[in-house]
């Protein structure tokens, strides 16, 4: 196999508990997200990576039961759990995508892993200098390299976040950032608060009823009819459990 798509996702979510199972529109958040991804087309084969936690025994149930392919490994060792999922594959290329980007966009996916393919690098991603919204996040990666991350990484930050260990090292790793033609970053489109679910809910309930596979431009039509909910959740910052987590490191 050339190109797996491996979604993390867990319930245990410290900030909104259960966000991934949470209906959105009648199915659960992670099975819309899951919606969207299969339809980009340079994802060969898409694992779902949970952990054994029996917090996340009702996931890995409603994904059997959807036929979704589910691997379960360790809770807090994610980089272990992502490595071990993508191992019976035998990809060449990993793209990594997280379970709270329910607006995740097809085109943006196959946009960041043509770049990676086509430029030869170890890591490409479209998040080292963002330009798209936060929740649009793309992460692809040579197996190569996620094994010597998964080898090699000591750090906990680095084992709770898969990439870490790879894109701290320009010297070692050949490193490719996608930009957007326009600067997007300061929209939110991740779910993490209570405040990012309502604008998802508000999104999903405003274009999927006639048109189920919106894209990035059907979301910025939409905010910009309904300008109230371009900043309803932009209070908080991007990526702050990574923040967290490497401040914990640092006190330890």
């Amino acid at each position: 196999m050339n190109v797996l798509g491996i979604l993390q996702a867990r319930v245990s979510s410290s900030r909104l508990p259960g966000k991934v199972l949470k209906p959105l529109l009648g199915e659960p958040m992670i099975a819309r997200q899951i919606e969207r991804l299969r339809r980009a087309r340079m994802l060969e084969a898409l694992v779902l990576a949970t952990s054994t936690d029996s917090s996340d025994d009702p996931l890995a149930r409603w994904a059997q039961a959807a036929g979704v392919p589910v691997y379960r490994g360790s809770l807090d060792d994610v980089l272990d759990r992502f490595v071990c999922a993508a191992r019976p594959y035998a990809p060449a290329h990993v793209v990594r995508l997280t379970g709270d980007c329910p607006l995740a966009d097809p085109a943006v996916i196959d946009l960041v892993v043509t770049r990676h393919l086509q430029g030869g690098a170890d890591y490409t991603s479209n998040t080292l200098e963002p330009t798209w919204p936060d929740g649009l996040d793309v992460e692809v990666m040579t197996m190569a390299a996620l094994e010597a991350a998964a080898r090699e990484s000591t750090a906990q930050y680095q084992r709770e976040h898969v990439t870490q260990f790879i894109i701290r090292q320009p010297e070692r790793f050949r490193l490719q950032n996608v930009r957007a033609d326009n600067d997007l970053s300061g929209l939110r489109w991740t779910v993490d608060e209570p405040a990012d679910f309502e604008l998802v809910e508000a999104i999903y309930a405003a274009l999927y009823p006639s048109k189920p596979a919106f894209g990035t431009a059907d979301i910025l039509a939409f905010l910009r009819d309904n300008p109230h909910w371009m900043t309803h959740n932009t209070r908080h910052a991007r990526n702050e459990g990574l923040a967290r987590s490497i401040a914990r490191e640092q006190q330890g």
